[in-house]
């Protein structure tokens, strides 16, 4: 890890107080035993860098469906959207994006428009790579609507690892693409509802950078993903 890069990239305010947490064990491990001190201080620098939150060059043309999260391509199936998220009861295309406890975990929207349904469920914390997490892990939906009257869905999963996830946004509210919306602490998945005909531009195994890499276009057509951030 490079101790430079991560302190040069800012840290979300939600991760103050777990740094803080952190240092503070850290300096009493001092007292206990030194090595322990130490092994606090690398942890504190890796809490850091996972709630760092970087700057992302938005692409700004219109109809693209953009990557809500960093991490890989995990799933690429037909699914029905759950009743809450106002999708229609047909199956859509959902793509589901992997977040491991090093990828940036900074939730950003796929697109513009209104928020239309928040809901957040109780559930389970299984491994989020898994395909039956989508329905028993804790997750929220968030459900947006652009200006031509299309929707998409997005789902926050906790993972295995992953026990709080946290929403910004709430119904009526306007997102403009590539805004922040919410963050899942310590691993975990998005999954993407595509509309209705909309292929997804991507394909299993492939790194999605939040707010940059292009899931799919609403014009269908196949649109090369984005280059890979560090």
């Amino acid at each position: 890890m490079n101790m430079v890069k991560v302190i040069a990239v800012p840290m979300h305010p939600e991760g103050r107080k777990f740094v803080l947490t952190f240092s503070v064990i850290s300096f009493l491990l001092w007292f206990i035993w030194q090595p322990f001190f130490w092994l606090g201080i690398l942890a504190t620098v890796w809490c850091y860098y996972f709630f760092r939150d970087p700057v992302r060059s938005i692409p700004q043309q219109t109809g693209l469906i953009l990557s809500p999260a960093d991490g890989i391509v995990s799933l690429i199936t037909k699914a029905v959207p759950p009743p809450e998220m106002l999708l229609g009861d047909n199956p859509l295309t959902r793509v589901s994006v992997f977040m491991n406890v090093f990828n940036c975990h900074i939730n950003r929207a796929p697109i513009s428009g209104k928020v239309i349904a928040v809901s957040y469920h109780h559930g389970k914390f299984l491994n989020a790579s898994l395909d039956k997490a989508s329905e028993h892990n804790e997750r929220n939906t968030i459900t947006i609507e652009t200006d031509k009257d299309i929707r998409i869905g997005v789902i926050q999963i906790a993972g295995l690892v992953a026990r709080r996830i946290v929403c910004f946004t709430k119904p009526q509210d306007e997102l403009n693409v590539g805004e922040r919306f919410g963050l899942i602490r310590f691993g975990s998945r998005l999954d993407i509802f595509l509309p209705e005909g909309v292929e997804p531009s991507v394909g299993l195994g492939q790194t999605a950078v939040a707010g940059e890499t292009i899931l799919a276009h609403l014009s269908n057509k196949k649109l090369p993903w984005s280059i890979k951030r560090v």
